[in-house]
Protein backbone atom coordinates (compact mmCIF):
# COMPACT_ATOMS: atom_id res chain seq x y z
CA UNK A 1 0.00 0.00 0.00
CA UNK A 2 1.80 3.09 -1.16
CA UNK A 3 1.45 6.00 2.24
CA UNK A 4 1.67 9.45 1.45
CA UNK A 5 5.25 10.92 1.39
CA UNK A 6 6.71 13.48 3.68
CA UNK A 7 5.78 17.19 2.91
CA UNK A 8 8.56 19.54 1.98
CA UNK A 9 7.78 23.08 2.37
CA UNK A 10 10.83 24.96 3.50
CA UNK A 11 11.75 26.90 -0.14
CA UNK A 12 7.91 27.57 0.04
CA UNK A 13 7.98 29.87 3.09
CA UNK A 14 9.37 32.81 1.61
CA UNK A 15 7.49 33.29 -1.52
CA UNK A 16 4.54 32.96 0.45
CA UNK A 17 5.54 35.71 2.85
CA UNK A 18 6.13 38.20 0.00
CA UNK A 19 2.71 37.52 -1.10
CA UNK A 20 1.41 38.66 2.26
CA UNK A 21 3.68 41.57 2.26
CA UNK A 22 2.40 42.49 -1.12
CA UNK A 23 -1.17 42.07 0.09
CA UNK A 24 -0.88 44.11 3.12
CA UNK A 25 0.86 47.21 1.34
CA UNK A 26 -2.06 46.73 -0.86
CA UNK A 27 -4.71 47.37 2.25
CA UNK A 28 -6.71 50.92 2.29
CA UNK A 29 -7.49 51.98 5.97
CA UNK A 30 -10.81 50.49 6.17
CA UNK A 31 -9.30 46.84 4.76
CA UNK A 32 -7.59 46.67 8.18
CA UNK A 33 -10.71 46.67 10.02
CA UNK A 34 -12.55 44.72 7.97
CA UNK A 35 -14.35 40.84 9.56
CA UNK A 36 -12.73 37.58 9.07
CA UNK A 37 -13.86 34.73 8.73
CA UNK A 38 -11.68 33.98 12.52
CA UNK A 39 -14.60 34.68 14.81
CA UNK A 40 -14.07 38.50 16.03
CA UNK A 41 -10.71 39.57 14.59
CA UNK A 42 -10.29 41.69 11.83
CA UNK A 43 -7.98 41.73 8.86
CA UNK A 44 -5.40 43.51 11.42
CA UNK A 45 -6.21 41.37 13.76
CA UNK A 46 -5.07 38.49 12.01
CA UNK A 47 -1.99 39.55 10.44
CA UNK A 48 -1.24 40.60 14.22
CA UNK A 49 -1.57 36.75 15.33
CA UNK A 50 0.38 35.92 11.97
CA UNK A 51 3.71 38.10 13.76
CA UNK A 52 2.90 36.00 17.13
CA UNK A 53 3.22 32.85 15.77
CA UNK A 54 6.62 33.90 13.89
CA UNK A 55 8.10 34.97 17.19
CA UNK A 56 6.46 32.19 19.14
CA UNK A 57 8.75 30.06 16.67
CA UNK A 58 11.81 32.46 17.15
CA UNK A 59 11.28 32.46 21.14
CA UNK A 60 10.43 29.03 22.16
CA UNK A 61 11.57 26.82 19.59
CA UNK A 62 14.66 28.65 18.27
CA UNK A 63 15.71 30.45 21.64
CA UNK A 64 14.50 27.28 23.80
CA UNK A 65 12.39 30.30 25.90
CA UNK A 66 10.11 28.89 28.27
CA UNK A 67 7.58 31.45 29.78
CA UNK A 68 5.98 29.23 32.37
CA UNK A 69 2.86 26.60 32.75
CA UNK A 70 2.78 23.11 33.45
CA UNK A 71 2.21 19.71 31.18
CA UNK A 72 -0.90 20.00 29.15
CA UNK A 73 -2.85 16.50 30.19
CA UNK A 74 -5.92 16.36 27.66
CA UNK A 75 -6.84 18.01 23.83
CA UNK A 76 -9.28 20.57 25.87
CA UNK A 77 -6.68 21.88 27.96
CA UNK A 78 -4.59 22.36 24.38
CA UNK A 79 -7.08 24.44 22.79
CA UNK A 80 -8.06 26.70 26.17
CA UNK A 81 -4.22 27.44 25.74
CA UNK A 82 -4.09 28.26 22.68
CA UNK A 83 -7.00 30.37 22.12
CA UNK A 84 -6.02 32.22 25.87
CA UNK A 85 -2.70 33.17 24.10
CA UNK A 86 -3.99 34.08 21.00
CA UNK A 87 -6.40 36.62 21.96
CA UNK A 88 -3.65 38.04 24.94
CA UNK A 89 -1.77 38.62 22.03
CA UNK A 90 -3.73 40.22 19.52
CA UNK A 91 -5.05 42.42 22.97
CA UNK A 92 -1.48 43.82 23.02
CA UNK A 93 -0.75 44.31 19.46
CA UNK A 94 -3.59 46.34 19.16
CA UNK A 95 -0.96 48.90 19.69
CA UNK A 96 0.61 48.31 16.67
CA UNK A 97 0.30 50.05 13.14
CA UNK A 98 -0.63 48.35 10.15
CA UNK A 99 2.66 49.90 8.93
CA UNK A 100 4.84 48.42 11.84
CA UNK A 101 2.68 45.03 10.93
CA UNK A 102 3.89 44.90 8.20
CA UNK A 103 7.88 45.81 9.13
CA UNK A 104 7.70 43.79 11.74
CA UNK A 105 6.57 40.77 9.75
CA UNK A 106 9.07 41.46 6.81
CA UNK A 107 11.90 40.68 9.84
CA UNK A 108 10.49 37.97 11.36
CA UNK A 109 9.80 36.23 8.56
CA UNK A 110 13.51 35.55 7.45
CA UNK A 111 14.88 34.29 10.67
CA UNK A 112 11.87 31.72 10.97
CA UNK A 113 12.63 30.38 7.09
CA UNK A 114 16.22 30.28 8.36
CA UNK A 115 15.48 28.31 11.55
CA UNK A 116 12.84 25.64 9.33
CA UNK A 117 15.90 25.31 7.21
CA UNK A 118 18.20 24.42 9.80
CA UNK A 119 15.76 21.49 11.12
CA UNK A 120 15.95 18.11 10.67
CA UNK A 121 12.80 17.09 8.41
CA UNK A 122 13.19 13.67 8.87
CA UNK A 123 14.08 13.64 12.71
CA UNK A 124 10.68 12.99 15.22
CA UNK A 125 9.59 15.57 17.07
CA UNK A 126 6.58 16.52 19.01
CA UNK A 127 2.98 15.88 18.04
CA UNK A 128 0.58 17.42 15.43
CA UNK A 129 -2.18 17.63 18.29
CA UNK A 130 -5.02 17.56 15.49
CA UNK A 131 -3.61 14.93 13.79
CA UNK A 132 -3.32 12.63 16.89
CA UNK A 133 -1.36 12.41 20.11
CA UNK A 134 1.96 10.29 19.21
CA UNK A 135 5.18 12.08 18.12
CA UNK A 136 5.20 13.16 14.49
CA UNK A 137 8.21 14.04 12.23
CA UNK A 138 9.26 17.00 11.90
CA UNK A 139 8.56 18.16 8.65
CA UNK A 140 5.00 17.40 9.50
CA UNK A 141 5.02 20.17 11.79
CA UNK A 142 6.96 22.61 9.45
CA UNK A 143 3.87 21.61 7.27
CA UNK A 144 1.04 22.71 9.89
CA UNK A 145 3.18 26.23 9.93
CA UNK A 146 3.03 26.38 6.20
CA UNK A 147 -0.73 25.57 6.44
CA UNK A 148 -1.43 28.22 9.96
CA UNK A 149 0.37 31.05 7.24
CA UNK A 150 -1.34 30.32 3.88
CA UNK A 151 -5.20 30.27 5.60
CA UNK A 152 -4.72 33.42 7.47
CA UNK A 153 -3.13 35.12 4.87
CA UNK A 154 -6.50 33.59 2.50
CA UNK A 155 -8.81 34.63 5.44
CA UNK A 156 -7.26 38.43 5.24
CA UNK A 157 -8.05 37.57 0.58
CA UNK A 158 -11.33 37.08 1.36
CA UNK A 159 -11.98 39.75 3.76
CA UNK A 160 -10.35 42.20 1.54
CA UNK A 161 -12.16 41.53 -1.98
CA UNK A 162 -8.32 40.20 -3.12
CA UNK A 163 -8.17 37.24 -5.35
CA UNK A 164 -7.24 33.92 -3.76
CA UNK A 165 -4.06 32.18 -3.46
CA UNK A 166 -4.95 29.13 -5.17
CA UNK A 167 -2.14 28.49 -7.32
CA UNK A 168 -0.98 24.72 -6.83
CA UNK A 169 2.77 25.49 -5.66
CA UNK A 170 1.28 27.12 -2.17
CA UNK A 171 -2.41 25.26 -2.05
CA UNK A 172 -1.51 21.67 -2.87
CA UNK A 173 0.63 20.82 0.30
CA UNK A 174 -1.68 22.92 2.30
CA UNK A 175 -4.62 20.10 1.68
CA UNK A 176 -2.27 17.61 1.50
CA UNK A 177 -1.21 18.25 5.01
CA UNK A 178 -5.12 18.87 5.97
CA UNK A 179 -6.30 15.46 4.82
CA UNK A 180 -3.57 13.35 7.64
CA UNK A 181 -5.91 14.77 10.17
CA UNK A 182 -8.40 12.15 8.40
CA UNK A 183 -7.25 9.04 10.12
CA UNK A 184 -7.58 10.79 13.45
CA UNK A 185 -10.74 11.59 13.23
CA UNK A 186 -12.32 8.30 11.60
CA UNK A 187 -10.86 6.88 14.72
CA UNK A 188 -14.01 6.22 16.71
CA UNK A 189 -16.04 4.85 13.10
CA UNK A 190 -15.87 1.02 13.83
CA UNK A 191 -15.74 -0.75 9.76
CA UNK A 192 -14.62 -4.31 8.83
CA UNK A 193 -11.12 -4.49 7.95
CA UNK A 194 -10.11 -3.62 4.69
CA UNK A 195 -13.00 -1.13 4.45
CA UNK A 196 -11.79 1.98 2.14
CA UNK A 197 -12.96 4.95 1.98
CA UNK A 198 -12.46 7.15 -0.65
CA UNK A 199 -11.82 11.30 -0.47
CA UNK A 200 -11.17 13.19 -3.10
CA UNK A 201 -10.35 16.86 -3.33
CA UNK A 202 -11.17 18.70 -7.03
CA UNK A 203 -9.74 21.12 -8.45
CA UNK A 204 -6.18 22.19 -10.14
CA UNK A 205 -4.07 22.07 -6.45
CA UNK A 206 -6.47 19.03 -5.30
CA UNK A 207 -5.66 15.23 -5.44
CA UNK A 208 -7.24 11.65 -4.09
CA UNK A 209 -6.32 9.39 -0.82
CA UNK A 210 -7.48 6.23 0.06
CA UNK A 211 -8.65 5.83 4.20
CA UNK A 212 -8.10 1.63 5.04
CA UNK A 213 -9.21 -0.17 8.04
CA UNK A 214 -6.69 -1.98 9.04
CA UNK A 215 -5.76 -4.08 12.59
CA UNK A 216 -9.18 -1.78 14.18
CA UNK A 217 -7.07 1.41 12.32
CA UNK A 218 -7.31 3.26 9.73
CA UNK A 219 -4.37 4.48 7.59
CA UNK A 220 -4.08 6.60 5.27
CA UNK A 221 -3.20 5.81 1.31
CA UNK A 222 -2.41 6.82 -2.13
CA UNK A 223 -4.19 3.41 -3.48
CA UNK A 224 -7.37 2.15 -3.29
CA UNK A 225 -6.97 -1.34 -2.97
CA UNK A 226 -10.45 -2.01 -3.18
CA UNK A 227 -13.51 -1.12 -4.20
CA UNK A 228 -14.23 1.84 -1.98
CA UNK A 229 -17.47 1.68 0.75
CA UNK A 230 -18.11 5.43 0.61
CA UNK A 231 -16.78 8.48 -1.51
CA UNK A 232 -16.41 12.18 -1.05
CA UNK A 233 -15.49 14.60 -3.74
CA UNK A 234 -15.18 17.80 -1.84
CA UNK A 235 -13.92 21.52 -4.40
CA UNK A 236 -10.70 22.70 -2.90
CA UNK A 237 -12.50 25.89 -2.14
CA UNK A 238 -14.89 24.42 0.01
CA UNK A 239 -11.70 21.86 1.74
CA UNK A 240 -9.38 24.28 3.28
CA UNK A 241 -12.73 26.00 4.17
CA UNK A 242 -13.77 22.60 6.25
CA UNK A 243 -10.63 21.82 7.60
CA UNK A 244 -10.17 25.65 9.12
CA UNK A 245 -13.65 26.17 10.57
CA UNK A 246 -14.54 28.18 7.70
CA UNK A 247 -17.63 26.48 6.99
CA UNK A 248 -18.75 23.94 8.85
CA UNK A 249 -19.93 20.09 8.41
CA UNK A 250 -23.35 20.98 7.25
CA UNK A 251 -22.43 23.35 4.71
CA UNK A 252 -19.51 20.96 3.46
CA UNK A 253 -21.71 17.96 2.88
CA UNK A 254 -23.67 20.70 0.75
CA UNK A 255 -20.37 21.22 -1.35
CA UNK A 256 -19.96 17.71 -1.82
CA UNK A 257 -20.66 14.59 -4.29
CA UNK A 258 -21.31 11.61 -1.91
CA UNK A 259 -20.98 8.18 -2.92
CA UNK A 260 -21.91 4.76 -0.85
CA UNK A 261 -22.33 4.67 2.50
CA UNK A 262 -23.19 8.11 3.50
CA UNK A 263 -22.73 7.52 6.94
CA UNK A 264 -18.81 5.97 6.67
CA UNK A 265 -18.49 9.12 4.71
CA UNK A 266 -19.63 11.11 7.44
CA UNK A 267 -16.62 12.10 9.76
CA UNK A 268 -14.95 13.48 7.12
CA UNK A 269 -17.12 16.49 7.60
CA UNK A 270 -16.32 16.44 11.27
CA UNK A 271 -12.52 16.90 10.32
CA UNK A 272 -10.35 19.75 11.87
CA UNK A 273 -6.91 20.76 10.75
CA UNK A 274 -6.39 23.32 13.28
CA UNK A 275 -6.54 24.09 17.00
CA UNK A 276 -9.04 26.36 18.31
Amino acid sequence: MKRPSAIDVVDRFAPLRAQLIELLSDLSADDWSRATAAPRWSVKDVAAHLLGGDIGILARARDRFSFGGGPIQEYGELVELVNRLNDQWVLAAGRLSPRLLRELLAFTGPQVEAYFASLDLGAVGGPVDWAGPDPAPVWFDVAREFTERWHHQQQIRDATGHPPLYDPHFLSPVLDTFVRALPHRFRYTAAPAGTVVRFAISGEAGGEWFLHQANGAWELALEAGAQPAAEVVLPQDAAWRMFTKGIDGRQARALAAIEGDAALASPVFETIAIIG
